[in-house]
């Protein structure tokens, strides 16, 4: 599957026409419901080519509705989850994040994936990151930009664009995002902010279709939850 955009970004895949009718993003129709939206993501990446603002434009024209998402929406006192939607049929994976107070990710790239964030509830904060060099490596890393993102903004980024953290800025309020990554991937490099240095982990998920996962229930060690990141 090829993936273009019309804002110049550059893909690993090139850049490709994309045929009517999920060319003009201008041409988008607000679906009415999540289930409405996922319909057209299956339309969407049935094509082998998909562009990022029309997909970006549709998650951000669904207007969040709690009845559509709160049987995904579900939360840890400890950390944020990943509670699986939709697999998308092997060409995405659509997902709930539930961030509690003050949760926030490790700085992670995406492996070779692109990745839309929508808020559903609460806000976010991002802060993006440039790749560190081999120069760099045992230095602090700092954020290039900082962005937040307000109930139904979607935003969007790739291994192109640099590396994200992702964090609930409130320390009252929960905060909920709808993430689309394709393909899907099990796992991303994370960042050590203090020292550039990166390790390999596996991305879980808390639950799958409004149930809890197995491995979830499972990892509860200190262990465990070191080796399993959730971004």
């Amino acid at each position: 599957m090829e993936i273009e955009s019309s804002n110049n970004i550059p893909m690993e895949c090139g850049f490709h026409e994309v045929e009517e009718p999920y060319s003009d993003h201008t041409k988008v129709v607000r679906p009415k419901s999540l289930e409405e939206l996922i319909q057209e993501l299956h339309k969407i990446f049935d094509s082998d080519k998909v562009n990022v603002d029309y997909v970006k434009r549709l998650m951000t024209l669904y207007i969040s509705n709690r009845k559509d998402w709160k049987k995904y929406a579900k939360f840890d006192p400890h950390r944020y989850t990943r509670n699986l939607v939709d697999a998308g049929n092997g060409k995405f994976n659509l997902m709930v994040l539930c961030w509690g107070e003050a949760n926030g990710s490790s700085i992670h790239s995406h492996a070779n994936a692109h990745c839309f964030m929508k808020v559903l509830d609460g806000s976010i904060r991002e802060e993006l990151y440039d790749w560190p060099s081999e120069d760099s490596t045992g230095t602090s890393m700092s954020p290039r930009q900082k962005n937040t993102y307000e109930k139904n903004r979607c935003a969007y980024i790739s291994d192109e664009i640099g590396l994200h953290r992702v964090e609930n800025p409130s320390h009252s309020d929960k905060a909920v995002t709808l993430h689309l990554y394709s393909p899907p991937f099990d796992e991303c490099e994370s960042f050590d902010q203090r020292t550039g240095h990166k390790n390999t982990v596996k991305v879980t998920f808390w639950s799958k279709f409004g149930k809890r996962t197995p491995y979830g229930v499972c990892a509860t060690t200190k262990e465990e939850r070191k080796n399993a990141e959730n971004n």
